[in-house]
């Protein structure tokens, strides 16, 4: 197996420049497309778009996968402007060359318990799969504080309800640390079949804090060599959130981005898994 690493490039930097110099210092050939020049990737412009993808191919750059905002809103919350969200994202995905796009399973209301909202949510997320899928694309749904899917059994439970290929799993650490979830005892092994990203970032189960890979409580290493066993040789994605974490997004400037892909390389390099 060999991975190839990726990131979040808008950690390092809004100016896409710099995210390339970094990336270049890291050896790193890809990123994971959230935004650029403080705009996000479901708000490109045309005129936007197309610089964005000649300064990509200039830096010799690819695209991993879209990380969209999409899903990352009130289960209330009208689907039709979602709807269309996605088919401006799935445009872009296949734009810059990517079959990936990360999504969410949109936000309970406070005090609601999940359950009283599956229904809703797995007939959006079919939704959502229904687009991706005749575009040749694969949603991966990513685990995150407070949406429907936070945990490891209502993550699958989803995945298995709208029973699309075009619906699989990234998996998030640090996300199943802050829900109180540890993330190889408890849910690598209900998500490995659907497995087809890794996010990096790893979290203090005391404080919720982010840090780097390894030095938390998000069991990393046990999750990479499982990995390693089973032959995973996909995409993992450093989400480092060293100096800012929030809801939207994080960030982390470029010697924090470095930092952190240098925890990750270390474990790779400690369990013997190769990465490009």
């Amino acid at each position: 197996m060999t991975v190839t690493l990726s990131g979040f490039a808008d950690e390092i930097s809004p100016d896409p420049r710099e995210q390339f110099a970094t990336l270049a210092a890291e050896s790193i050939t890809h990123l994971e497309l959230r935004s650029a020049w403080s705009v996000n990737v479901a708000d490109f412009t045309a005129a936007e778009l197309g610089e964005l993808r000649t300064m990509l191919d200039d830096a010799g750059v690819r695209v991993s996968a879209i990380g969209s905002p999409v899903g990352k809103i009130p289960v209330t919350a009208p689907l039709g402007p979602e709807l269309d969200r996605m088919r401006r994202i799935a445009a872009t995905a296949r734009e810059l060359g990517t079959a990936i796009v990360r999504v969410f399973s949109f936000y309970v209301p406070p005090g609601d318990p999940p359950g009283r909202h599956r229904t809703q949510v797995i007939d959006r997320m079919a939704a959502l799969a229904e687009i991706a899928a005749s575009q040749g694309l694969v949603l991966a749904h990513e685990n995150e504080k407070e949406i429907f899917g936070d945990t490891p059994g209502r993550c699958a439970d989803l995945i298995t309800a709208v029973n699309s290929p075009a619906l699989r799993a990234t998996f998030d650490p640090a996300n199943f640390v802050q829900c109180g979830v540890r993330p190889f005892d408890e849910a690598y092994g209900q998500l490995r079949p659907y497995l087809v990203y890794l996010q990096v970032k790893d979290a203090l189960a005391a404080t919720g804090e982010v840090v780097p890979a390894g030095e938390g409580d998000g069991q990393v290493r046990e999750t990479l060599a499982a990995l390693r066993d089973s032959g995973f040789a996909g995409y993992m994605s450093l989400e480092p959130h060293l100096v800012q974490a929030g809801r939207h997004g994080g960030f982390s400037g470029p010697e924090g981005f470095r930092r952190a892909s240098r925890s990750l390389k270390l474990i790779l390099n400690e369990l013997g898994i190769p990465y490009r």
